[in-house]
């Protein structure tokens, strides 16, 4: 490889290895922030836990907003289906929360994943993207509970091992409202009809374009590793 080539090869082999594998670096990459129902699909899908605030039914905060930590998953990875489906037990204090009242907020953010802390981002910025889903809670089942089940167990494989006399059950956080904030100028409101019918990910043409770069720039890693 020539002199010239061999730097341009060191930054790019310097990029990918950043930002992980080519083709994860393809699928990972966050919608542009005016695209905002992806950027919320993105969001939803990347995360694995979120924080639920329910109204709580218990003294002494009995009435007041009560925030806890619960794992989520909308499906496997790669497989969105924007719903995020929870595995609980009426044992959990916020369960109980939602037999009195069902209504319930659910914040996620890119700061539970590497985005924000290797592009330098506050939790708090604005462009660290978060999202606030409004709605409330409801158990599934049949079919429904199945997928649930595949989308939770894939990504959280410990929860195959909990106590079965839990009596855990399969949930789903039924959407009214999304609120993203992924850039300055303040959150922007995105309906559900908007959220669902976008998609997290590049559409197939601009996929198979993201991934000829990919191999473009593995071919180069590979030339630039070759003996002189």
């Amino acid at each position: 490889m020539s002199a010239v080539f061999r730097p341009v090869c060191t930054l790019l082999l310097g990029l990918l290895q950043v930002s992980g594998s080519p083709a994860a670096s393809c699928r990972d990459r966050i919608p542009p922030h005016d695209q905002v129902a992806r950027v919320a699909r993105f969001v939803a899908h990347r995360c694995d836990w979120a924080s639920m605030a329910t109204i709580s039914s218990h003294p002494p905060v009995l009435g007041q907003p009560f925030s806890n930590v619960f794992s989520v998953s909308d499906g496997p990875p790669g497989s969105s289906s924007g719903v995020p489906y929870l595995y609980l037990t009426h044992m959990e204090v916020s369960v109980q929360d939602l037999q009195v009242n069902p209504a319930a907020s659910l914040s996620m953010s890119l700061a539970q994943t590497d985005f924000c802390r290797l592009q330098g981002f506050d939790p708090q910025s604005p462009l660290c993207a978060h999202i606030m889903l409004s709605g409330s809670v409801v158990q599934v089942n049949g079919t429904e509970a199945e997928f649930a089940k595949k989308a939770l167990f894939t990504r959280h494989p410990e929860m195959i091992d909990w106590p079965t006399d839990h009596n855990w059950f399969f949930a789903k956080f039924n959407i009214t409202q999304v609120w993203v904030l992924d850039y300055f100028g303040g959150v922007k409101i995105v309906t559900p009809e908007e959220y669902f019918k976008a998609t997290p990910y590049h559409t197939h043409t601009h996929a198979a374009s993201c991934c000829v770069h990919c191999l473009v720039l593995s071919d180069l890693m590979r030339r630039w590793s070759a003996p002189l």
